[in-house]
């Protein structure tokens, strides 16, 4: 995985927790695709931090496909 700056990290992660941004616009931006984001945000968010943040993920991917 590509090593990020700590603003770079700030802005993938709040990126990431925007309803309205999709992982494509993160993979265009840095190069990050969704499991790459995954793990980023598993790495750097709290454990519990990171369960919410999947949760709120797998509950927008579900209404995309809707």
């Amino acid at each position: 995985m590509h090593q990020f700056n700590k603003e770079e990290i700030s802005r993938i992660i709040e990126m990431a927790w925007e309803d309205r941004t999709p992982f494509e616009a993160i993979k265009q931006e840095f190069d990050l695709d969704q499991a790459g984001v995954k793990k980023l945000m598993q790495k750097e968010l709290n454990s519990g931090s990171f369960l919410v943040w999947k949760k709120r993920v797998r509950g927008q991917i579900g209404r995309a496909h809707v």
